[in-house]
């Protein structure tokens, strides 16, 4: 199986601060992988890192086999076409209609028609539950769950193989949230997609993750399953994990973590 995405010995300094130092993972096709860690742990920057808009300090980040930070701007260009990204607030342009936000990308590449272009956003409008009538509102009009679906609708209009989420359910009630998670759900299987996901959500790292990259003292301590990461004897992971919400959003992902070992952990 050849990964969709490789991080290879990567650094990351900012003067004398060192975030990352020497980290490694490898995301193979459909995963879900999720990085978590705290403050000033990375993992903003580790995404920022995979969709090529920061350079490391030293290593490498290859996404579908190609290195981003030694390739040149059309090869670039190229491959950022195969995915998406959804950002943490959604980030719709507030001059642009629901209908034009979601069509930008298409336009950009000067290449379809607007009979073309129409159909694909009202496409993407039904594939996030959002009625057709709402593509001429613009997002001061809109609900915080609205503008997360129609961000979503616009990373997934170019039919991505590969899409990232930062924080996709932060500000979310729990009904809009949990909705909004089984969306995801949906789409990664209809869509066959890969996804990397940032948060700070329990819930929803429960809910989605096929691994989980936990990012502390500069590194990943533990990339893996749900069960094989709460199992890890860490500060972070114990105040994180298995604190209270934790030990709530654990015993939704059913028996096979033992909760009781971990408490006597």
């Amino acid at each position: 199986m050849t990964p969709i995405i490789e991080v290879e010995g990567l650094w990351t300094r900012f003067g004398d601060h060192v975030v990352h130092q020497d980290l490694s993972l490898t995301v193979n096709p459909g995963e879900v992988v999720s990085l978590v860690g705290g403050s000033g742990s990375g993992k903003t920057t580790l995404m920022r890192q995979m969709l090529g808009l920061e350079q490391p300090s030293q290593g490498r980040v290859k996404v579908f086999g190609i290195s981003l930070h030694d390739s040149d701007t059309a090869t670039l260009k190229k491959i950022r076409k195969r995915w998406g990204v959804l950002f943490q607030e959604g980030a719709l342009y507030s001059a642009l209609s629901v209908y034009d936000n979601i069509a930008l990308p298409l336009r950009e590449l000067r290449v379809f028609d607007e009979d073309f272009v129409h159909d694909m956003v009202m496409l993407k409008l039904d594939m996030v539950d959002i009625e057709r009538r709402h593509a001429w509102k613009m997002p001061s009009d809109l609900s915080g769950g609205m503008i997360k679906r129609i961000a979503l609708a616009r990373a997934l209009v170019l039919e991505p193989e590969l899409i990232f989420l930062d924080e996709p359910t932060a500000g979310l009630d729990p009904d809009r949230s949990e909705s909004f998670v089984t969306l995801i759900q949906s789409l990664h299987k209809k869509l066959n997609l890969t996804v990397v996901m940032v948060t700070h959500d329990l819930d929803t790292l429960v809910s989605l993750s096929d691994k989980i990259a936990v990012l502390a003292d500069q590194k990943v301590i533990v990339y893996g399953s749900l069960a094989e990461a709460v199992a890890v004897h860490h500060p972070f992971i114990f105040k994180f994990f298995l604190g209270e919400r934790g030990l709530r959003a654990l015993s939704a992902a059913g028996s096979s973590i033992n909760l009781d070992g971990l408490r006597k952990a």
